[in-house]
């Protein structure tokens, strides 16, 4: 009876093995796969759309990319209580696994390229009644592979280049930054092709011509492909495209949600406020921005990166023709003296507080001009690229192309940028004039013109990529000074962040980054 017993059980458990084996294979009929799911019009649409959620992980423009591109430069840094995450803006990194360091982002970052290449691979085969349609789809989506493929590139140089939806036991090859670099040309070049000039109202945020030209110019310039560079962006400031964008005439409507998609914005993300839940991939997820939550002084919000004093001191070195502070200041950061300045001014509507001391903290893309407090939520959308961006960027190639002193031109598009904030001509400043007779002397100017006026705008760590400031002892020097935490900075490694460890022991076709 014994032995009867325990080959009945045995025959139920490899039975039940067997029946779970078969429940594995199962589908869920209410579950869209490829094979059901990339069929009309709608679903390609449906497809994009899943990109652009993207913008709303952490990994991503949400929260973290922030420490890395702002508070890693020399503008900004973190005294946050959270150690691993203070040292990780310092070039110190013990834990190759950190998730809110590089694994979060280079998650996020391979998703948004996956849901792209679905869409470069499936909507082709889809019949559309409107060819435009299909092609502006496909534009978009070549777009948003090469801007997550920038975002790699600027945080980890050499990175796998994925250009076909990815199956759970790929192992794709690692490349270098150049080859990555090649490969978002050829996806911009084919987004400008395919992308409006501008889109209706109904569509504000999508990528257009002149934001792929804007991205096409980074990149370029990226590798120092100057001629290349000055081609792309000319559209914007001497062709076609320079009766779409200029610049406001009040700095700080480029950090507020009343006056989002303005003539200035090139690209721009969207944020909304509307649902304010978490960020997983689940119906009604948060579309908001963390950021202000996360730089807020201390006591309204977490106060995990703050600007560095130095910004402060530049600003108040030259005057406006009125003998005033640079406005972009008062616009930008939240500083010890600020209320002796502008005795109107309130912070969150309060007096600066005894616990701040002589600390500064982040002031654009807050929501003290509306509101006393800061949340995961903010609906201010962040201008990614900005026009006067592209007008600074412009003078720097015009003038990388010269051969002797700064071309008229790149004087002019730096003009543009100083008189909106009522700063004199560069020619007739007291302090930096003879900027306009020296093509070293200018494009030396050129680094700090493009830190007051785009500070904290998520742009200082390429520009530092690109001018390779630390790769002289000089340079090095001249980054210590304005922040002690290059001071851990070690040539030829910190330029770039460790891939993530499990990625490297996950995958045999990646070799972690030199002297990690």
């Amino acid at each position: 009876m014994k032995k009867i017993f325990i080959y009945s059980l045995l025959v139920l458990v490899f039975s039940a093995m067997s029946c779970s084996e078969d429940l594995i294979d199962i589908e869920n009929p209410n579950f869209p796969t490829t094979a059901t799911f990339w069929k009309s019009p709608e679903d390609a649409q449906l497809g994009l759309d899943a990109v652009y959620t993207m913008f709303y992980k952490p990994g991503s423009w949400t929260r973290w990319i922030y420490f890395r591109f702002d508070l890693t430069s020399d503008e900004g840094y973190s005294q946050s209580p959270w150690n691993e995450l203070k040292e990780w803006t310092r070039f110190i990194y013990f834990n190759y696994n950190f998730w809110e360091g590089n694994r979060w982002m280079w998650r996020d970052h391979y998703k948004a390229i996956f849901r792209c290449n679905q869409v470069l691979d499936y909507v082709p085969e889809i019949e559309f009644s409107n060819q435009a349609d299909k092609d502006a789809i496909l534009a978009q989506a070549k777009f948003l592979r090469a801007f997550y493929y920038y975002n790699l590139a600027l945080m980890f140089d050499n990175v796998p280049l994925v250009l076909n939806a990815s199956q759970p036991d790929d192992i794709p090859e690692q490349v270098s930054e150049a080859q990555v670099y090649d490969q978002i040309k050829l996806d911009l070049q084919d987004a400008v092709n395919g992308l409006p000039d501008q889109w209706d109202n109904s569509n504000l945020g999508r990528p257009t011509k002149g934001a792929a030209l804007a991205l096409l110019g980074k990149v370029h310039m990226q590798m120092h492909e100057w001629q290349e560079a000055k081609d792309a962006l000319s559209w914007l400031v001497e062709g076609g495209g320079a009766g779409y964008y200029d610049l406001v005439a009040n700095y700080k409507d480029n950090f507020m949600h009343t006056t989002e998609n303005n003539i200035e914005s090139v690209f721009e993300i969207q944020f909304s406020d509307v649902n304010p839940r978490g960020d997983g991939d689940v119906p009604n997820q948060n579309v908001g921005s963390n950021r202000a939550q996360f730089f807020a002084p201390r006591g309204i919000g977490w106060c995990d990166g703050q600007p560095r004093r130095w910004l402060v001191d530049e600003y108040k070195k030259e005057s406006t023709t009125d003998g005033q502070i640079d406005p972009r200041l008062r616009a930008s950061i939240f500083y010890p003296e600020l209320q002796t300045d502008y005795p109107d001014e309130k912070i969150y509507g309060r007096d600066w507080q005894a616990g701040w001391g002589t600390d500064c903290f982040f002031r654009k893309y807050q929501g003290d001009y509306y509101r006393n407090h800061e949340d995961y939520y903010s609906p201010i959308n962040f201008r990614v690229i900005r026009y006067a961006d592209v007008l600074l960027l412009y003078a720097e190639c015009l003038t990388e192309l010269s051969s002797g002193t700064p071309p008229a031109l790149a004087v002019e598009c730096v003009n543009r940028v100083r008189e909106r904030a009522n700063l004199p001509k560069l020619e007739n400043s007291t302090l930096y004039a003879s900027a306009v007779t020296s093509k070293d002397d200018f494009l030396k100017r050129l680094q700090m013109e493009r830190s007051l006026e785009l500070c904290l705008e998520g742009v200082r760590w390429a520009d530092l990529k690109r001018w390779n400031l630390w790769e002289s002892s000089e340079g090095l020097n001249e980054l210590i000074s304005r922040d002690q935490d290059f001071s851990n900075f070690v040539v030829g490694k910190s330029s770039r962040m460790p891939i993530p460890q499990t990625e490297i022991d996950n995958n045999p076709n990646l070799d972690q980054n030199p002297m990690y």
